[in-house]
């Protein structure tokens, strides 16, 4: 007889994990870019130039926390499992970084481009002209992802229960505990 425990989860139960993750990497994307958004506006306002733009934000880390999922689906960085975390975290912060420049680029030809009536070449044209903007964003999504990826790989590592139970159990109940483990 088989042990229930030991069964797979069912769909439910992983449509209910991969839905959390997603919000949890909406969330912390989106309090990135909108603080990022925040010193856009804040830097622009001396200049009397008005820059509200936290919904264009918002739908950034949607479209980002969705390619991060497919990006871990298809297994980028998934080869360096057993390295030090400092060399995990930052090759998946590095490239994460380089699949959302892609997935900038594609935005921009197709929006640009293709909606605008500008075509392919003419999306590939605005992508070149650009440039700078894309790795000045890759740049800031690279730093974004290096706590992004250091909290996941050290739940992939710990556990995301204990990463949980370490940073939100009062001090106190968490060092009792800990000298109890020491105790042992």
């Amino acid at each position: 007889m088989r042990d229930p425990t030991m069964e797979k989860p069912g769909w439910k139960h992983r449509v209910k994990r991969e839905l959390i993750e997603y919000w949890i990497n909406v969330a912390y994307l989106f309090v990135f870019f909108g603080a990022f958004t925040t010193y856009r506006r804040l830097v622009l306002a001396a200049y009397n130039i008005s820059y509200i733009h936290y919904g264009y934000a918002f739908f950034k880390a949607l479209v980002l926390a969705k390619v991060v999922m497919i990006g871990d689906f298809l297994g980028l960085a998934g080869q360096l499992r057993e390295k030090p975390l400092i060399v995990t975290t930052l090759y998946k912060a590095v490239v994460f970084a380089v699949w959302v420049i892609f997935f900038n680029a594609v935005e921009r030809v197709a929006v640009d481009g293709l909606l605008h009536g500008k075509g392919l070449g003419g999306g590939f044209h605005l992508v070149g002209a650009h440039l700078d903007e894309l790795l000045a964003s890759a740049l800031v999504v690279f730093f974004a992802f290096i706590p992004f990826f250091a909290f996941k790989e050290l739940g992939r590592v710990l556990g995301a229960r204990n990463i949980a139970w370490l940073f939100f159990r009062k001090r106190t109940a968490l060092k009792s505990e800990l000298s109890l483990c020491k105790a042992e």
